[in-house]
């Protein structure tokens, strides 16, 4: 398989799973992150010293993982931006939950300067980051796919293509976002109603794990609000964004999406409670709080 010459910007708990796994695939790589421990977790892996912005003119591909639309967007096109300096023919795949008609914008500046765009949203979390087998939704040209497809054959364990339309990525990562942020916040709705009836969060996994409730969400995020660790693997604040980008899409084609809304409420009076930077499972202390619950210690 093609080695290539690869930059992560956002080495986040995606996108340092993303780096190592691309490490792993025998490519260099290089990455950016204000984290001075995300930084030394990286070159600790085997990345490369330099920041990406000093090679810029040998790289293949530009993964940018980062939070949102106004972080994407000052990464390729800012003060410092990495786009006007990459060689013709490279590749930025970006990652974060975006609005699609954001991505067709910064397709097209790219595009614009001979560089490719693939729109490929991410689904998977940190552990299959790290082990390679993240879910891509991506959307983009022919020549933007094999481009980026050495990179993303080590770092992806199911590609989606959604077509030649930049932005048709970032429409379908909404349809999931939909589904995960209301997901998560069923699974607290639905913990602490359990332990109103004296269901204990560990027999309630137990349980509903094995039945025709259970949720890719609820046993993945069940088991912190058991362990009471509400380490940020993916954080509350993730939400409003996500879930507004549900929201801001669905006004634009007057559809109405009142569990979305539901749901958007109960992130956001989580982080009004100062949980923002918690695990989003967190949210059940919402739930808790109001029902004057006592949630599982941390063990």
């Amino acid at each position: 398989m093609t080695k290539q010459n690869v930059a992560v910007i956002g080495l986040g708990s995606m996108g340092l799973g993303i780096a190592c796994s691309a490490l792993r695939g025998a490519h260099r790589v290089w990455g950016s992150d204000p984290d001075p421990a995300q930084m030394t977790k990286f070159q600790g892996d085997g990345g490369e010293n330099e920041p990406p912005i000093k090679v810029a003119d040998i790289l293949d591909v530009v993964v940018v993982v980062v939070l949102n639309a106004a972080q994407t967007e000052d990464v390729l096109f800012g003060a410092k931006g990495i786009v006007p300096a990459l060689k013709k023919g490279a590749v930025v795949v970006s990652c974060a939950t975006v609005p699609p008609a954001f991505a067709r914008d910064m397709g097209a500046r790219c595009m614009a300067l001979g560089v490719h765009y693939l729109d490929a949203p991410i689904s998977g979390g940190a552990k299959k980051s790290m082990n390679g087998q993240l879910s891509i939704m991506a959307a983009g040209s022919p020549d933007a796919f094999d481009a980026a497809r050495p990179l993303l054959s080590s770092v992806s364990e199911t590609l989606f293509d959604l077509g030649p339309e930049v932005g048709a990525g970032s429409a379908m990562k909404s349809v999931n976002q939909l589904l995960a942020g209301v997901h998560i916040a069923t699974m607290a709705e639905a913990l602490t109603f359990g332990l109103t009836q004296g269901v204990t969060a560990d027999k309630f996994i137990e349980v509903i794990s094995k039945c025709a409730g259970t949720s890719w969400m609820l046993e993945n995020r069940a088991p912190h609000v058991a362990a009471g660790d509400y380490t940020a693997h993916s954080s509350v604040n993730i939400w409003p964004k996500d879930l507004g980008i549900v929201l801001d899409i669905a006004e634009t084609v007057n559809f109405d999406a009142p569990i979305t809304t539901a749901a958007l409420a109960q992130f956001k009076a989580a982080a009004d409670m100062g949980l923002g930077f918690e695990d989003d499972a967190a949210v059940v202390k919402v739930y808790a709080e109001k029902s004057g619950l006592q949630l599982p210690k941390a063990k």
